[in-house]
């Protein structure tokens, strides 16, 4: 199997991948795990992140966020050319991600109409704290904070929220508050809902000694065989990319596992119009957690699920993009209609409906 040469010490794919949880960690091997029992190494605990401490009014501009605490969030925006969009889409991308992320959909799908604005969610890209984990419920209130400035500034525009795995994760926690305000759907794109009862028992062990004992410790995913897409060009140039992470906190695995813990619990509260895009390699979230979200979803007449079969994880940016886009495009136009590819899995159904 083709795997990404490392790029800046570690392949891409490895970095993104939110099996690494116990993929990272087995690499450091048991030899580490009983150096640090034996040393009482749990003095080591984390710094904490670091915290704004003013409170100010939240701002959307073209190209920042600023948060209630006072936090600035860059921001990156697709508008369709001469015309007011029919649609907007809120993106937030996935682990050591960042807004450009949704560059290539952004472009593609401006050009049909719809508006994309997407913002470094903190601790990635550009936006303060590099590299810590902001809390789940952190994240989940910017997403609520950003789609209330948007409904205010276009008022009648039908808003839409596309998570791309951690992202998605992120975007469950954050539609399921109750009082988040409406949306007219929710995108979720390989989603990040691999939750600690769904993993080996060996790294839901080995994840929970390192948070206690190594909460600072940068780990990487280099030597993984993990791919993350058939763009390979892109995952080049993303390993490339000095804002893409590629040495992950421990801290910070340990809150994205938390993260996916609340986003699978909280699926069976996802009372919106809900569309799940999976490739069927994708070799970051493995299909169970995928089928186990299916099954928790309220069945609703305006849900949708579509699996790719040439499909990885980054679905939106693989060689075949533009087959989950136009999906994508015809949901968002009516979400009671057939998808178009016609690789339709019904949520609770458990069998494509249609296929190519």
């Amino acid at each position: 199997m083709w795997s990404t040469p490392p790029l800046g010490g570690i392949a891409y794919q490895s970095v993104l991948s939110t099996a690494a949880p116990g993929a990272r960690l087995r690499q450091i091997g048991w030899a580490a795990v009983l150096v640090s029992m034996l040393f009482g190494l749990s003095a080591c605990a984390g710094r904490g992140e670091p915290k704004p401490t003013r409170a100010v009014q939240p701002q959307l501009a073209r190209a920042h966020w600023v948060t209630a605490d006072g936090t600035i969030l860059p921001v990156r925006s697709w508008w369709p050319t001469g015309r007011q969009p029919t649609a907007i889409i809120v993106a937030l991308h996935g682990f050591n991600d960042y807004g450009r992320a949704f560059e290539p959909p952004g472009r593609f799908l401006s050009q049909k109409g719809v508006a994309v604005i997407a913002y470094d969610q903190r601790g990635f890209g550009n936006a303060p704290g590099r590299g810590w984990w902001a809390g789940a419920e952190t994240y989940a209130s910017d997403l609520l904070a950003v789609i209330g400035q948007i409904r205010r500034r276009y008022p009648g525009l039908p808003v839409f929220v596309l998570g791309e795995s951690m992202g998605g994760a992120v975007a469950m926690v954050a539609l399921t508050d109750r009082d988040a305000p409406g949306v007219s759907g929710l995108i979720l794109s390989a989603p990040a809902v691999w939750s600690r009862d769904m993993m080996p028992w060996y790294q839901r062990a080995v994840l929970a000694l390192f948070s206690a004992t190594l909460p600072d410790l940068e780990l990487t995913g280099s030597g993984l065989k993990i791919q993350a897409s058939d763009n390979i060009a892109m995952l080049r140039a993303l390993g490339r990319d000095p804002l893409v992470i590629k040495g992950t906190r421990v801290d910070a695995i340990e809150g994205l596992a938390n993260l996916m813990d609340l986003a699978q619990a909280r699926a069976p509260r996802l009372r919106i119009p809900t569309l799940v895009l999976y490739g069927e390699r994708d070799q970051v979230i493995p299909r169970p957690p995928i089928d186990a979200l299916l099954a928790k979803l309220p069945r609703r007449p305006d849900s949708r699920m579509a699996i790719y079969p040439q499909g990885y994880h980054l679905l939106l940016r693989d060689l075949q993009a533009r087959l989950p886009l136009e999906d994508m495009l015809g949901w968002i136009a009516d979400r009671n209609a057939r998808l178009k590819s016609g690789l339709e899995l019904r949520p609770n159904a458990g069998q494509v409906s249609g296929g190519r």
